[in-house]
C-alpha cells in the first residue's frame, strides 16, 4: 500500500490553538474530523491514520514547536519508509491574502521557521500547501501577528479555504501534485478581509 505523510505545521498547546501560525494544525483537524479519525500523542507529534482508495495516509501535527518541525517530519518519513515525493506540508503564509491557497511541488523555505528546519534536514524537494494569513500588521510586529488569534471575521473567511484544503490533500494523494496544482492554483479566495492587501509578488515564499 502506498503511504503518504501529510503534515500540518503549528505549535502545540491551547494557547496557540487559534493563532495564525497554526493554520496547518487547523486544516489537519478539519481533515481528521471529516474522516472520523482521531489523533494520538506519539513520538514528535500528534498522529492520525486513515486510508483513501487503497492509499495509507499519516496525518502529523508536530509537537516539536515550529522551529524544530523537521525533526518530526524526518522521523515519520523514515519510520514509515515514505518517499519525500509523497510528503505534503500545510503551512501558513504571510505573502498570500487571507484565505488564498497555493500548492507548490518544491521550493525554498523563505523566512518561515518551520519550513526552514524541514529544509535543513530533508532539503526542498517536497510539496507544500501555503495557506494565506495576510500581512495586515505594523512594521516590526510580524511575530505578534503570526502568534495572534484569528478573529471571528477571519475565521469566517478561512472556513471555505480549510474545506478546499481538504480537497487539495485528497487530490494530491489520488492524482499527484502537478494535476492538483493545475486544478486548484487557479482558484481565487472567495473574499478577503478589508484592509488585507495582496503582496507584490504572490509567488514568494513567506515568513
Amino acid at each position: 500500500m502506498d503511504k503518504y505523510l501529510i503534515v500540518g505545521l503549528g505549535n502545540p498547546g491551547m494557547e496557540y490553538a487559534q493563532t495564525r501560525h497554526n493554520i496547518g494544525y487547523m486544516v489537519l483537524d478539519a481533515f481528521a474530523e471529516a474522516s472520523n479519525i482521531v489523533f494520538d500523542d506519539r513520538r514528535y507529534g500528534y498522529v492520525a491514520e486513515t486510508s483513501l482508495r487503497g492509499r495509507k495516509l499519516f496525518l502529523l501535527k508536530p509537537t516539536t514547536f515550529m522551529n524544530l518541525s523537521g525533526n518530526a517530519v524526518r522521523y515519520w518519513l523514515n519510520k514509515e519508509n515514505i518517499d519525500e515525493s509523497r510528503l505534503l506540508v500545510v503551512v501558513d503564509d504571510l505573502s498570500l491574502p487571507l484565505g488564498a491557497l497555493r500548492l507548490k511541488a518544491s521550493g525554498s523555505a523563505g523566512t518561515h521557521n518551520g519550513l526552514g528546519h524541514i529544509q535543513q534536514l530533508i532539503g526542498q524537494q517536497y510539496a507544500r500547501l501555503r495557506v494565506g494569513i495576510g500581512n495586515d500588521y505594523p512594521r516590526g510586529m510580524q511575530v505578534d501577528y503570526v502568534l495572534g488569534n484569528f478573529d471571528d471575521d477571519e475565521k469566517a473567511i478561512l472556513q471555505p479555504s480549510i474545506t478546499t484544503s481538504i480537497e487539495i490533500i485528497k487530490s494530491f494523494v489520488l492524482s499527484g501534485v502537478n494535476i492538483t496544482m493545475n486544478q486548484f492554483n487557479k482558484r481565487k479566495p472567495q473574499t478577503t478581509k478589508e484592509g488585507n492587501h495582496s503582496p507584490n509578488n504572490p509567488e514568494k515564499d513567506g515568513q
